[in-house]
């Protein structure tokens, strides 16, 4: 389980101006190395390396890096306005996130960095023969890390904020979250029945600002809960709108105003779902793909159907409670609903059978999924097929107004 400080620096370490300046601070401690070489006995060089070459190369590489970082800067810009109206407006989070451009801009903006800095000491006779040595050395390494970069920044440009790249990002972070909750069930906690709401009494706290539960520090909580030696029933799920009057959690335990603060930073709010512990969000964007290319503007069943079946790989790995040993958890003292494969359904399957309309190619590749997830060993998985199904259809009715459509769509679905 990922704490609260844990799951910041991990959003802290995906963005782009973290790996530039590690690369950026990297490239300017390699000019200065130069210096320190000067201060050990000369090196023995088969060639001699003359300030004037050195001043030359290093200009060229700042020229070029200057010119090639905009560039790409421009590029990485186009890819996020490009996904945002062909692709949905929530997926570039992830395009932001991508390691590839993330490395290659680094390695741009560290090397401009390096060569800047590198002018300047050259031009103030900073270095002798040693640091003229190391420095060149410096500079032939950054040559090959920039040659490395742009052949790998000419590939990744090819598949950079198209339509299928972004969505098997987006395929990735929901398979990642719901193998998170797979492997922690119910996140480390104890099942909190929903009959048993009634029945639960203590102190209730509420969310103090409007948002998205984006991360839940369950660690953080399992402390609290045995320093106040009380149980803690947590009522929300990542990806959860909260506001003022929605209850978070229910401790059984009269908290000091301290104590009720160190209890509510461990969920951390934002005005934005995250990927990280909400399975439905991935889900959600999926199938958002799918829905903008069966909009009348774009008309492409083919995206959609490839959406459904991203869909399925998600949603087959799937494993019931029952499957799971919920007795001993990581986490003794909190309580949690689990998540519903319902609305996990619900969220990627329904709004396709909605907007297809009278593709029929679209309705039969969904009612095919849905059979493939209830043949699955799985039964929770076979009743929440089968009630997807049956709402899938009835949307397909509204729209398959041929007969031998409508019997062909039937004896698609007849298996479930």
């Amino acid at each position: 389980m990922l704490s609260k400080w844990q799951w910041l620096w991990g959003q802290i370490t995906t963005t782009l101006w973290v790996r530039a300046c590690l690369f950026g601070i990297f490239g300017v401690i390699a000019a200065l190395i130069g210096s320190a070489a000067d201060t050990l006995e000369t090196f023995d060089a088969p060639f001699e390396i003359g300030q004037d070459t050195i001043d030359h190369v290093l200009e060229i590489l700042a020229n070029s890096m200057l010119v090639v970082t905009t560039f790409s800067l421009s590029v990485m810009v186009s890819a996020y306005v490009a996904a945002t109206s062909n692709v949905t407006p929530r997926a570039t989070k992830l395009i932001r996130q991508d390691v590839t451009t993330q490395n290659v801009l680094a390695v741009f903006i560290g090397s401009f960095l390096f060569s800047l800095v590198g002018i300047i000491a050259i031009n103030t006779e900073v270095y002798q023969e040693n640091g003229r040595l190391v420095l060149f050395a410096f500079t032939l390494l950054m040559i090959t890390f920039i040659i490395i970069a742009i052949f790998r920044w000419i590939q990744h440009l090819t598949k950079l904020g198209r339509v299928g790249e972004t969505s098997a990002k987006v395929e990735q972070a929901a398979h990642r979250a719901l193998d998170f909750y797979r492997r922690n069930p119910c996140l480390g906690a104890h099942l909190r029945d929903k009959k048993d709401n009634q029945t639960i009494q203590g102190m209730q706290l509420f969310a103090r600002k409007v948002g998205y539960i984006q991360h839940i520090d369950m660690p953080a909580l399992e402390k609290c809960s045995k320093a106040l030696e009380a149980d803690i029933y947590i009522a929300v799920l990542p990806g959860t709108m909260v506001h003022l009057t929605r209850e978070l959690l229910t401790v059984d335990a009269q908290l000091t105003p301290k104590q009720q603060q160190e209890l509510l930073n461990a969920f951390v709010i934002g005005d934005e779902r995250s990927f990280e512990q909400d399975p439905r969000f991935g889900l959600c964007v999926l199938t958002e793909i799918a829905q903008r290319a069966l909009s009348p503007a774009m008309n492409d069943p083919g995206t959609a159907i490839d959406i459904i079946t991203r869909h399925v790989r998600v949603l087959a790995p799937w494993r019931d409670l029952e499957s799971y040993d919920l007795s001993h958890p990581h986490c003794p003292h909190l309580y949690i609903t689990a998540l519903s494969l319902d609305s996990l359904f619900e969220d990627a399957f329904i709004p396709i059978a909605r907007d297809a309309g009278a593709m029929l190619e679209v309705h039969i590749r969904l009612h095919k999924a849905l059979y493939a997830l209830s043949t699955q060993d799985s039964p929770e998985l076979k009743m929440a097929a089968q009630k997807c199904a049956k709402i899938c259809l009835e949307y397909a009715h509204q729209h398959l107004h041929l007969e031998h459509e409508r019997d062909r769509l039937h004896a698609v679905a007849k298996p479930i």
